[in-house]
């Protein structure tokens, strides 16, 4: 391939590191998935080679782009490791994205090559050549697609790329709930030091199995779980798409098990969960979503486990966690994790007592290289001493636990005051019948803005919207008090469970 160089034995390619943690044992199960496909280590490693060889064999210029919108499948996973391996950028897309999306991703990119689903072939092929991609290959969730007929013609060994620590591994495109999202460069040293640091602080064990149920467009599902699972070389059980049954029914052959906590609400509502089906499970994680304490309490009551609650970013993958060993705070995410320097300051970017909100900013070397193509946006969010500011407002006690009370672009000013809709709304989740709630700032003739509630009811409760604001006004200053409550069927979410309050700005707009 164009101007690449041979892997050596301090090569910093993320793929080198994690092929060098397989277990010994080549021809043990891999990945076993949830309909009943066994794929060994050497599959996976085969398999892989043979995709990197393909990729290297169309002459790609060095750091091209591989954007791949496909069903969730091993296959998918391979070409992810794949792209690593060959020393290329990865671009994940959610499945969902529709051609306006696309459009704008496969443009701002621009790709090389493009893997979607032969279902999809017909428009995505047109808006990638369109935008001068040379390559549109297909990839199926049941083994097919042109990419993999292409592929077995190649060898099943292959060299590792050399790659540095700086070299961009991964763009990954933020959410863009406030404007055009932007795509965040992920380098092979930020991941592979997330990989190493999060392997050693959640105590992954030798025998560790790991139900994979999250999507792998994601940070949460393609970093945080494939990565831990691979640096430790443990098994995964590979769930094409969550479902509670199914996860019930491997919990007694796992010990790990990740989710956000739309998961964990659903797993709650299956009777069959219980401490005896748990006992074999050594960790829960949860993350990419605040969870409700509800949800915290009743899985400590029906499992006997306590969720380890973290926090993480698509620009910093992850940033804090609650102990692996020692006290787990339902509401809190924990301590910064080994490495990173987290604080949390004032609009002057001055460090602020211990207890005070204010705006987290982090460093460390799991912090992105900057956003794609957009310098002058990637300097407006470091400082000058090098921090990155998350754009989260929280709060960290003097034992050093960490709360997440909001984003900055949620803060409500008014008249003169800072509200903090999280704040708000621990307050109304706490109160009888009521299930969630999300808080948002509307525009104010007097106030400049105020708050408006939308609240979730538990299943057969009826909630009055006026008595929980006069509950509210016993209980909260005046001007934290949302001026209007709004009782609904449910909140709409991302795919990751983050509720999308842009949507309920638009929604309930005057």
């Amino acid at each position: 391939m164009k101007g690449d160089t041979k892997v050596s034995d301090t090569s910093a390619n993320l793929y080198a590191h994690l092929r060098a943690a397989l277990p010994t044992n080549l021809d043990a199960t891999a990945i076993e998935t949830d309909d009943g496909l066994f794929y060994t280590w050497r599959d996976l490693d085969r398999g892989t080679a043979m995709l990197a060889n393909f990729l290297q064999s169309l002459d790609l210029p060095a750091g091209s782009r591989i954007a791949a919108q496909t069903d969730k499948s091993v296959e998918a996973l391979m070409l992810y490791l794949a792209t690593l391996r060959a020393g290329l950028v990865f671009l994940p897309l959610n499945m969902a994205y529709q051609s306006a999306e696309i459009t704008y991703f496969i443009g701002n990119a621009e790709p090389a090559m493009v893997v979607c689903s032969t279902e999809n072939f017909s428009w995505v092929s047109q808006i990638a050549f369109k935008a001068g991609t040379h390559w549109v290959f297909t990839l199926n969730d049941n083994r097919t697609g042109s990419l993999l007929e292409r592929a077995a013609h190649a060898s099943d060994q292959h060299q590792i790329v050399d790659r540095l620590p700086d070299d961009v591994a991964v763009i990954i495109y933020t959410s863009g709930t406030t404007g055009r999202s932007k795509g965040a460069m992920l380098t092979h040293g930020n991941m592979l030091s997330n990989a190493l640091v999060l392997k050693d602080y959640w105590g992954w064990q030798a025998n560790d199995v790991l139900i994979h149920a999250l999507p792998i467009f994601h940070v949460h599902g393609l970093f945080v779980a494939i990565h831990g699972a691979l640096i430790n070389g443990s098994k995964m059980i590979w769930m094409s798409k969550f479902d509670p049954k199914t996860v019930l029914r491997y919990l007694p052959r796992a010990t790990v098990f990740m989710g956000v906590p739309t998961l964990y609400v659903r797993l709650l509502t299956e009777p069959g969960l219980t401490h005896g089906l748990a006992r074999h499970m050594r960790l829960f994680v949860s993350g990419s979503a605040p969870l409700l304490m509800d949800t915290f309490r009743a899985w400590q009551d029906r499992t006997g486990h306590t969720i380890l609650e973290r926090y993480g970013m698509s620009e910093t993958i992850m940033l804090t966690s609650n102990p692996y060993l020692g006290e787990r705070r339902g509401g809190s995410v924990g301590f910064s994790l080994p490495g990173v320097t987290l604080r949390v300051v004032n609009d002057q970017c001055k460090k602020i007592p211990t207890g005070e909100i204010g705006d987290i900013q982090v460093k460390g070397p799991n912090v992105f290289a900057g956003y794609w193509r957009m310098p002058e946006k990637t300097a407006e969010e470091f400082t000058p001493d090098g921090f990155f500011k998350t754009g989260d407002v929280g709060k960290q006690d003097a034992q050093g636990y960490i709360t997440i009370v909001g984003r900055s672009k949620d803060l409500i000013i008014s008249g003169g005051y800072n509200v903090y809709p999280a704040e708000l709304e621990s307050f109304i989740n706490d109160l009888p019948g009521v299930a969630e709630s999300a808080v948002v700032g509307m525009p104010h003739p007097d106030f400049g803005e105020v708050g408006v509630a939308v609240v979730v009811p538990r299943a057969g409760v009826a909630l009055d919207a006026t008595k929980i604001l006069e509950h509210l006004k016993s209980t909260l200053a005046n001007y934290k008090v949302p001026k209007q409550c709004h009782v609904v069927a449910e909140l709409p979410r991302n795919a990751m469970g983050k509720v999308q309050k842009n949507l309920l700005r638009n929604q309930f707009s005057p």
